[in-house]
């Protein structure tokens, strides 16, 4: 290929659905697409924060299966939020080899929104843990992130897929994975669940009729996939994985393109 297209992926948020980005660069992995940009919004900054670190998409899921809920959850007292979230920020900073985001090999993006400001922030350079730990922070489940003179929390309360910075970044192919939302399921729920699907049905409703301007929309069926449900890696990976490898054509055929 003479010109190879600069191809940027926007991880869209989801929580425990977040896993199904494993599938996703797995697929991609293995049909040789070379990501070069990747933005991600709550899970899918993290998930793809390991995966500019050079962390195989397989090796992710064998991470995410292992790892013990009690190494990342460090409950307090509610005032700003139900976890701490320094042990989650301690995991990603030891996964991530204390790496700052300029020093990737790949361009990594996280979004998180400023509570002060109302406004999105964009996380383009600086320790990788504290971009993630910021990128996740769900209200009320997570306590808030200081940076500089902001107050941060998810992403996701102003931008669910942040198509819009990989396009920022010049990206000529644009990848949009679409998580969805998960339906309610009332005998399950517990307060997480009810928290996050709460945001969830805010975000949908402010998004509702906000088309995704990507060129490919990768959207697995997660409905089912409860919030805090991070015990389902194996199913959440194959869902993403298989709905990569449907859309397989439409990426090989644009990339195709530019030859």
């Amino acid at each position: 290929m003479e010109n190879k297209p600069t191809i940027g992926i926007a991880l869209g948020s989801g929580a425990a659905r977040g896993l199904a980005h494993i599938g996703v660069l797995k697929a991609l992995e293995e049909n040789n697409i070379d990501v070069d940009v990747v933005a991600g919004c709550s899970s899918g900054a993290l998930i793809g924060s390991l995966y500019c670190c050079d962390i195989k998409p397989s090796m992710i899921g064998d991470i995410a299966a292992r790892v013990d809920r009690k190494l990342w959850v460090d409950i307090t007292v509610p005032k700003r939020g139900i976890i701490k979230g320094k042990k989650v920020e301690e995991m990603i900073k030891l996964l991530t080899k204390g790496k700052r985001i300029e020093q990737l090999s790949k361009k990594f993006i996280a979004v998180a929104t400023d509570l002060k400001s109302s406004e999105k922030y964009v996380f383009e350079e600086g320790p990788i843990c504290e971009a993630v730990r910021a990128s996740i922070s769900i209200p009320g489940v997570f306590e808030p992130v200081k940076v500089k003179d902001m107050i941060l929390v998810d992403g996701a309360v102003l931008d669910r897929i942040p198509v819009s910075e990989i396009k920022k970044i010049g990206s000529d192919i644009t990848i949009a994975v679409d998580l969805g939302y998960t339906v309610f399921q009332s005998k399950k729920n517990n307060i997480l669940d009810t928290i996050i699907q709460s945001i969830d049905l805010l975000t949908r409703n402010a998004t509702l009729n906000k088309k995704l301007e990507a060129d490919i929309i990768i959207a697995p069926d997660l409905s089912h996939i409860g919030p805090t449900r991070f015990d389902l890696v194996e199913e959440c990976v194959e869902i993403g994985y298989k709905a990569t490898l449907a859309k397989m054509d439409d990426i090989v055929k644009k990339i195709n393109e530019y030859e």
